[in-house]
């Protein structure tokens, strides 16, 4: 018997008696020690908030008989202090994450855990002033949210009206949802387009007027799912079909050496200190856009289409800050 087994049965003895029971009795019923029932006792006390009391006139063990509590049942979850705070810390990041839209879901569970832990100080009820996620330039997920997730889960297509960032269209889609994606603090839908028959990403927040449909999805393997997506920079899907050569000063590789930009990078320490990044690509946008971000700390060595495009880009910022030959 392990020690779960021996705590569910010795709050099966004590909450079907009306009367204390020794610790002789107890050591039988329990198949132990006098040492190993006082842990169990302890365990059931001390983690699940058990009203054990020791009646000395008796010399037994109860449950106390108090008519204005309710009767003490245990716990449909059980974790051990380091387990209850990694699912606080869990907990925070989907209310962060979800801005609120997965709060319904979490509540209970937090109820139940704060209940748990409340007696061992572990304070869990601390986590939402004291674990902050901050997310700059977030996108709510909108109403959307939801279905999309209901859709992806129970492997139904889904109908919906899409308004598209780029092209700024609107277009009515029927798409079989593959994976919900929290990507640069705003969510993506990963599908099939069945119109298109093709893969695409959706950001979540542009998806309006949705219908889950009784239809079963299209499945797409993980392999192909990995190979479209996983091997592109960024959100922008697509096989990669090229190689980024960027070489950061000394000074910037300090930061930029801990970053992972990419899962198939490659880097490496140069002679004269800077720092080489390799990173397969294959729609430049994105990739433009943190390459930028280091701005002279930065030097796209290769392919020559991205170097073109980030000295494009560049002197284009530039031109928006004409020298008009006066001192500010």
């Amino acid at each position: 018997m392990d020690k779960f087994d021996r705590i569910f049965r010795l709050h099966a003895i004590l909450a079907s008696r009306r009367t204390p029971i020794s610790l002789d009795e107890l050591k039988r019923k329990l198949d132990c020690s006098k040492a190993t029932v006082h842990r169990t006792i302890n365990a059931l006390k001390d983690y699940l908030a058990a009203p054990i009391v020791f009646d000395s006139e008796r010399q037994g063990y109860r449950y106390t008989a108090d008519a204005k509590a309710p009767e003490f049942e245990l716990p449909g979850l059980w974790f051990t202090p380091a387990e209850l705070q990694a699912l606080a810390l869990i907990q925070r990041l989907l209310q962060e994450a979800g801005r609120g839209l997965l709060e319904e879901h979490v509540g209970a569970l937090t109820k139940r855990l704060n209940e748990l832990t409340s007696h061992k100080r572990l304070n869990l009820n601390e986590s939402a002033r004291r674990l902050k996620f901050p997310a700059l330039a977030a996108r709510p997920a909108g109403t959307a949210f939801q279905l999309a997730i209901s859709a992806t889960l129970e492997r139904k297509k889904l109908k919906m009206h899409y308004h598209a960032r780029g092209t700024n269209e609107h277009t009515l889609r029927t798409i079989s949802p593959q994976r919900v994606i929290h990507y640069r603090e705003s969510w993506y839908l990963d599908a099939w387009d069945e119109d298109k028959q093709a893969l695409r990403s959706f950001s979540i927040d542009r998806i309006h007027e949705q219908t889950v449909l009784e239809e079963h999805a299209t499945d797409i393997s993980e392999d192909e799912l990995d190979k479209h997506y996983a091997s592109s920079y960024g959100i922008f899907s697509g096989e990669a079909d090229k190689i980024a050569i960027l070489h950061f000063t000394a000074e910037r590789a300090r930061w930029v050496a801990d970053e992972q930009w990419h899962p198939q990078q490659q880097s490496t320490y140069l002679v004269d200190g800077t720092y080489e990044l390799r990173i397969p690509y294959s729609d430049p946008r994105e990739l433009t856009m943190d390459i930028l971000r280091h701005a002279a700390n930065v030097k796209v060595m290769a392919p020559e289409s991205l170097r073109r495009e980030v000295r494009d880009q560049l002197a284009a910022a530039l031109a928006q800050y004409p020298d008009t030959g006066r001192a500010e």
